[in-house]
């Protein structure tokens, strides 16, 4: 359009994630949005696009975000689970992607028995599945359903309210980069905090960020001033980029 050509990347961060590169002249420009690099088996791989200006997401922009393997994160809750069969384990998760990835993990490491789900959570299951993205046995966690040593999932917010308080013993759990945090993690009553990310860490971010080649890099939506600053060190060209009427998001 107008000499404009626009093409779609995968961005890693959900299923059908993208990143979007935008050339003009020859000059190439990526906006990434949302995007992770490890590897995710509900979502297609991020590709990395040579480019001239890289606008990034900052989302986990401090050096303190590190996450660790998700496949230990999950081998840590199947062994509380195996080891306290009387409770009920409830992982707070966003519906869509969150959820999917975490069921999928724990699929991959070997966990085969029903996997219950909050209403909330049951359409976009559906979706994945349908994608052929294997999420195993899926139920509703619903009526007088025994759930002793099951695992529910469940949005975060239902994690608070009248809802989860009816479940036996419930374990609360919730999958996120922000776990990293423990103090946040106490905030939100989180007994079995779950460092799983959909968004780079800091490691992500500054193996990416020279990968593309990119000498002129705009930084958005998250902790800013570290990365402008871990950029201008190296001698690229890099700035925060406000983008006006947009308001800081409760990302994970």
């Amino acid at each position: 359009m107008n000499g404009v050509s626009i093409t779609l990347y995968p961005a890693g961060h959900i299923l059908g994630s993208a990143q979007v590169l935008i050339e003009y002249k020859g000059h190439r420009v990526v906006v990434t949005g949302d995007y992770k690099t490890k590897p995710d088996s509900t979502a297609q791989a991020f590709e990395l696009v040579p480019c001239d200006t890289f606008i990034t997401e900052a989302t986990f922009g401090l050096p303190v975000f590190q996450h660790p393997d998700p496949r230990h994160e999950i081998n840590r809750l199947l062994k509380s689970v195996s080891e306290n069969p009387q409770r009920c384990y409830v992982i707070g998760a966003y519906a869509l992607g969150k959820t999917q990835r975490v069921i999928r993990l724990m699929r991959e490491a070997g966990y085969t028995a029903p996997i219950y789900l909050h209403g909330a959570n049951i359409k976009l299951c559906e979706y994945y599945q349908s994608e052929g993205i294997d999420l195993g046995d899926l139920r509703k966690a619903a009526g007088k359903i025994e759930l002793s040593g099951a695992i529910v999932m469940a949005p975060p917010s239902a994690l608070k309210d009248r809802w989860s308080r009816r479940l036996p013993d419930p374990i609360i759990c919730q999958a996120s980069g922000w776990m990293t945090i423990k103090q946040r993690a106490k905030q939100s009553l989180v007994e079995w905090p779950l460092i799983i990310s959909d968004h780079v860490d800091w490691n992500e971010l500054t193996a990416t960020i020279p990968a593309t080649g990119a000498e002129t890099i705009w930084v958005t939506h998250g902790r800013e001033d570290a990365l402008v600053h871990w950029c201008t060190q190296r001698g690229l060209n890099a700035q925060p980029l406000s983008l006006q009427g947009r308001e800081e998001e409760a990302a994970e």
